[in-house]
């Protein structure tokens, strides 16, 4: 690839990847390595998670036996299937492997996204890793404390005239469904990071729109939510709306045109 005449202020703060540029090729060859990487890390978290699967599992079926408790049923879940326990196991080494490999995997887009920053801006690796993490194990304890638990006492109790039959397959599903969702949707501003830093939103742009974001946000918190009543629907949709406003920030910091401005600044002063 040909150099490129690039400002001198410009050029001491980049860093030595991006001087040197990359070419299409290269960075699909990068884009698949970290992909092995990330799969490797996954599949590493996922054996070191099947040992432990009895007492991970201990632990995921807390929220329905107290459920259950509270409610004077039997505190018993049931399968259909032979093989149900034991696809009931992978899936939930599948999701604590993925928890549990979650810093290695985000190590890994960083080491991808890391060339194209300023030399100043690639000392935010353990900022970057720290809240990435943070906020994906921040989604998946709010959704294990305060929403799941919410949610199975509202759906046992208005089924309280049924007898229910609740199997091991289904109940995973709906704990996969809420647990990896919620640390999933926590993970807005970190989207936001990128977005901005490619300069496709800005926080103007997101700002301007707060009101039709707001009601997009309640709309994805009614189709994500188990329950049908309104204040599981607020449950949901109160951390996402804070995690807006804090990804406008995010964007107000990394998109491209504020960072010239204030590496301009830094070289003036």
């Amino acid at each position: 690839m040909a150099s490129l005449d690039i400002d001198p202020a410009i050029k001491a703060r980049l860093s030595p990847e991006a001087l040197k540029g990359m070419s299409f090729l290269e960075h699909l060859e990068e884009l698949r390595k970290r992909i092995i990487w990330s799969f490797v890390y996954m599949a590493g978290g996922f054996g070191v998670c099947y040992w432990f699967h009895e007492q991970i599992y201990g632990l995921m079926q807390k929220p329905i036996m107290t459920a259950l408790k509270a409610h004077g049923l039997d505190q018993k879940l049931v399968y259909l299937n032979p093989t149900d326990p034991f696809n009931m196991y992978l899936k939930v080494s599948f999701i604590a492997g993925l928890f549990l490999a979650s810093p290695f995997v985000l190590y890994q887009v960083w080491l991808f996204i890391s060339p194209g920053l300023y030399r100043n801006e690639r000392r935010y690796v353990m900022p970057f890793m720290f809240s990435t993490v943070g906020l994906f194990l921040a989604g998946g304890v709010f959704g294990f404390k305060m929403v799941y638990p919410a949610a199975l006492d509202f759906l046992i109790g208005y089924s309280h005239q049924f007898a229910p039959m609740i199997t091991i397959s289904e109940y995973t599903d709906l704990f996969m469904t809420i647990i990896v969702g919620l640390g999933l949707v926590f993970e807005m501003p970190i989207l936001v990071f990128f977005l901005a830093l490619m300069g496709i939103v800005s926080a103007k742009w997101m700002w301007k729109n707060l009101r039709y974001s707001i009601l997009v946000i309640f709309i994805i918190a009614a189709i994500i939510t188990p329950t049908t009543d309104i204040m599981n629907m607020c449950i949901f949709a109160a951390p996402m709306i804070v995690l807006y406003l804090v990804s406008i920030g995010v964007a107000w910091l990394v998109h491209p045109k504020n960072r010239r401005k204030r590496g301009e600044k830094l070289e003036s002063s």
